[in-house]
């Protein structure tokens, strides 16, 4: 008997129950298809891209030592190249590894549905988490809405994680003939440059992502509940890309943590306990992230509690142009800003900082720094990336308060507390004392003088004052709750003026630079003034097919190497060579004064909230999600509260249950 193993976002042969399962049937077709027009809006960007073309040709190297290849093909369509390859190799069965954003539950029922009705044998398996999200619920047979909760429970389950499984000794190959390879272009010629110099700093490949576990477990682990936020050495795992393409299994990470946590609990550890319990937390938001995908599939589009639809988001294209290129005025966000662009990854605590400014200090839509997240990380991850965002902007139950702002200058002396990492990303700040690194607004004129730096012309004032951005943030957060209050008065005397259930709220547009190639119906209209949060026909300039990132206007930060040894480790860095700055000149430092805000601002609503209806599946059976009508409705937002905490969350009502094995 043949069959095909479907690789996606699992490009390993250890701990890969869909392969196990192949090698256990007979012969084995492996093949992976490459169809990014079936991602929409979300078109791999350029380094994530690289990433797949080093994992795959090392899947390929790893499944050929094993007896057979790596089928490739391009496709628009991902089920009817494998209807395809089906029938060229007479396969009988498909097996294939779960995936959680609504776009592959969608694709993957549609594949079942169709294998199936042509007599194929089609089988899943769980690959990518600790427990499949309709395992985990609370004692009413619910969702979760909070993470604390998801991860207690997780932690507290009455069985452990299934054991990861060793790669097979041998693969019998299938009949593939008549079955060639495509060969898939991840690259243009203008990108070979700058992925050339990735390959300095990083090592795709499932091998690789176990030496890079090896690396952590042995070294960082230890320290890292006391180091995990510093960002000026390398303090975490840097697993995240792995983990993201599949190479390397969450089980087998949380095995081996959970292996050195007992070792350190009987040394008396108490330090190292400590580290693992923190990191197996960041695995757990990660778990977290695909949980609340599986149960809100609108989580990428749509805040999850109501009222955030009323918040008057500022659309101003150069706010966003000078957060993308680092040119803010504020250090540590430019420094994060130019480290994404150059590198492809930001520290996890830089994350945080940027976005929250974005979303506070700006105000700008919280989907449009996600987007460009997208577009830029090497770890980019739907699920991970909606509910960072999601948190970042008060859009959780558990998520950080909408009108609560990080100073930059505070959070750079906590993460960056000598200035190592903004020198290392603003060079035009390198000979600043540290004093002033963080705020160089208030150094002395003097100091600035002996530094080489002049405010407004080689590095840039604040773009907003925090003070300014503070009273901004609160004035819309009083609109926010007005317009709700509006909304839920209209409701209850059964008048919608475009809110309640029945109104369709589309997501703002991503402006015009996040887009390669579009294909428009319609002249954009202009944006709606501030406050005015009825109409969303203007909003149909969304109307467009999203290919992929082309910020030809970004700026390319200076840079000497991108090595991790000399980018990441910082402590192994020779004595710093630069010319002395003078600390203080006896003379009292003059705060210069915050620009104000723009005088106009051009404002639109946010988006719609997400909820809808769920149902519960028992263990070894998979629930498979279909789409609702084009006229979703958002729940029930009458402003009574958060709608999926006034009911269960009832999300997936179409759920079909279909067999699985493993």
């Amino acid at each position: 008997m043949s069959s095909v193993v479907w690789f996606r976002r699992d490009l390993r042969v250890e701990d890969n129950p869909a392969l196990a399962a192949g090698v256990r049937a007979g012969a084995v077709v492996a093949v992976y298809i490459w169809a990014p027009e079936e991602e929409g809006h979300y078109y791999p960007g350029r380094v994530s891209r690289w990433w797949l073309k080093q994992s795959l040709a090392d899947l390929d190297s790893s499944l050929r030592s094993l007896g057979t290849t790596l089928i490739t093909k391009r496709s628009t369509d991902s089920v009817s190249s494998l209807l395809e390859v089906i029938k060229s190799t007479g396969a009988s069965h498909l097996f294939f590894n779960h995936l959680y954003d609504p776009l592959s539950l969608v694709r993957d029922h549609r594949a079942k549905d169709i294998l199936t009705a042509q007599g194929v044998t089609v089988r899943s398996f769980n690959a990518d988490l600790l427990y499949e999200p309709w395992e985990v619920v609370d004692g009413e047979g619910r969702p979760f809405t909070t993470f604390a909760g998801f991860w207690d429970r997780c932690l507290n389950m009455p069985y452990d994680p299934e054991a990861p499984l060793l790669p097979p000794k041998r693969v019998i190959s299938g009949d593939v003939s008549r079955c060639p390879s495509e060969n898939l272009v991840f690259e243009d010629e203008s990108e070979k440059g700058s992925n050339a110099l990735l390959a300095r700093a990083w090592s795709p490949g499932w091998r690789n992502a176990d030496k890079a576990l090896t690396v952590f477990l042995n070294g960082a682990l230890i320290e890292y509940s006391k180091n995990r936020r510093k960002a000026d050495s390398a303090t975490t795992s840097f697993l995240s890309p792995h983990l993201h393409f599949g190479e390397v299994s969450v089980r087998k990470v949380f095995h081996l943590v959970r292996m050195k946590q007992v070792l350190w609990r009987n040394e008396g550890n108490r330090g190292g306990e400590e580290s693992v319990n923190l990191f197996l937390e960041s695995i757990g938001l990660r778990e977290y992230s695909r949980y609340m995908s599986f149960n809100h599939p609108y989580s990428h589009e749509r805040p999850l509690l109501g009222h955030l639809r009323h918040f008057p988001w500022v659309i101003n294209e150069e706010y966003f142009k000078a957060w993308r290129q680092g040119r803010t005025g504020y250090p540590l966000v430019d420094a994060g800003m130019r480290e994404i662009w150059a590198t492809g990854w930001l520290h996890d605590r830089i994350r945080v900082v940027v976005s929250s400014f974005f979303v506070k200090v700006l105000q700008l839509p919280w989907r449009w720094g996600m987007k460009y997240f997208w577009d830029t990380l090497l770890d980019a991850d739907l699920e991970s990336d909606a509910l960072g965002w999601q948190y970042i902007s008060g859009s959780l139950p558990d998520g950080r308060e909408l009108d609560r702002i990080d100073n930059p200058q505070f959070e750079g002396y906590k993460c960056d507390p000598n200035g190592e990492y903004v020198r290392r990303w603003l060079p035009e700040l390198s000979r600043l004392p540290t004093e002033w690194i963080h705020h160089p607004w208030d150094a002395p004129e003097s100091v600035l003088q002996a530094a080489g730096i002049e405010l407004g012309s080689n590095y840039p004032l604040p773009l907003v004052g925090i003070d300014a951005a503070n009273t901004r943030l609160q004035e819309a957060v009083a609109t926010m709750w007005q317009l709700e209050a509006a909304s839920r008065a209209a409701a209850e005397n059964g008048v919608e003026e475009g809110h309640g259930d029945s109104a369709e709220f589309s997501p703002i547009a991503f402006p015009q630079d996040m887009m390669m190639h579009m294909e428009t119906t319609a002249d954009p209209p202009p944006p709606p003034p501030r406050n005015n949060n009825n109409n969303n026909n203007n909003n149909q300039a969304a109307t467009a097919t999203l290919v992929a990132g082309d910020y030809t206007d970004q700026m390319v930060p200076s840079m000497t190497s991108l090595s991790r040894d000399s980018s990441m480790h910082l402590w192994n860095r020779e004595e710093d060579s630069r010319a002395e700055v003078p600390r203080n000149d006896n003379r009292t430092g003059q705060r210069r004064p915050m620009p104000p805000p723009p005088a106009q601002h051009q404002w639109r609503d946010t988006e719609d909230s997400s909820t809808a209806d769920s149902s519960n599946s028992s263990r070894g059976v998979v629930p498979v999600w279909s789409p609702p009508s084009s006229n979703y409705s958002g729940g029930d937002d009458t402003g009574a509260g958060p709608a999926f905490l006034q009911r269960p969350l009832q999300l997936l009502n179409n759920w079909q249950r279909l067999s699985q094995t493993g």
